[in-house]
């Protein structure tokens, strides 16, 4: 069964360009199964040395910088809440490679985040595991006994968001083969959009146009951004053929400085996951 899993994963990250399922598919199979290491530290014993969990999501993170666009705290915190739901004991942990600083007590703060974390100076986690450099696959879905199920963001891609949820409660995993998924083409105006110059307090708003080019139905599955500061409105009703979806992207600044965000829409098109992206300079 955990096969299956690494098979659903690697279909789940797949592209068309096969050279990138091949290193995929290795890393997919360096990690299965493999038990991630913990530092001896004292904040963690709780969750790590506590044979009551029956999983943990483990989730590393090398760099503070931009530390709420890394982690999405508050979609987190949503994630907490759906694994809540199951009758299962599920453990979450965040690894941060940084200092503890006023700054990320009160973004935590703002979110309502109480999710443990451990600011790792010394990158200890990352010593003893030596993680991927790619980010995506920096997030695991452990078992009671610290191996690895599953690999993969569920906050930044909605299948491993499913895939994780499934393994929790246990659900049977279906077919990776999704060939009988209607499919659709979809032609967008733009895919990247400059804000310009703006004060950091005010709100800036970008409008990506989809149109449906195809002869089915356009489902928007999910819309996600590399920033909590980054919010998308779109209507959640189906696009018919030769129709068009607006998706209003807005964008408020935590502080000054230079941006650049992206925002990924997942849906039924042949060209998902669509990727846009906003800059702009917040003075």
């Amino acid at each position: 069964m955990k096969c299956f899993y690494f098979l659903f994963v690697l279909f789940v990250f797949s592209s068309c360009q096969h050279q990138n399922d091949r290193k995929i598919l290795e890393l997919l199979k360096k990690w299965e199964g493999r038990e991630i290491l913990f530092p001896d530290l004292d904040v963690i014993d709780s969750v790590v040395k506590d044979v009551n969990w029956d999983y943990k999501i483990v989730t590393y993170i090398d760099s503070a910088e931009c530390f709420s666009c890394k982690l999405n705290l508050r979609d987190w915190m949503g994630m907490k809440q759906q694994v809540d739901s199951v009758d299962k004991k599920v453990a979450f942990l965040f690894f941060l490679q940084t200092r503890r600083t006023e700054d990320l007590d009160y973004k935590m703060k703002w979110d309502a985040f109480n999710l443990p974390i451990v600011f790792d100076v010394q990158n200890l986690f990352c010593q003893l595991n030596h993680f991927p450099e790619d980010e995506k696959f920096r997030t695991f879905l452990l078992d009671k006994d610290n191996k690895v199920l599953a690999i993969g963001n569920p906050i930044h891609n909605p299948k491993v968001k499913e895939l994780y949820l499934k393994i929790i409660q246990g659900e049977k995993i279906g077919s990776i083969n999704e060939s009988n998924v209607l499919n659709t083409m979809v032609d967008i105006d733009k895919t990247a959009a400059s804000l310009g110059d703006f004060a950091w307090q005010e709100e800036r708003k970008a409008t990506f146009t989809l149109k449906n080019m195809g002869n089915k139905p356009l489902f928007i599955s999910d819309v996600t951004s590399s920033c909590g500061c980054t919010s998308v409105d779109y209507s959640k009703e189906p696009v018919n053929p030769s129709e068009s979806l607006r998706l209003h992207v807005i964008y408020k600044a935590d502080h000054p400085g230079h941006f650049s965000k992206t925002i990924t829409v997942y849906c039924n098109a042949d060209a998902s996951p669509i990727r846009l992206k906003i800059s702009g300079n917040a003075k």
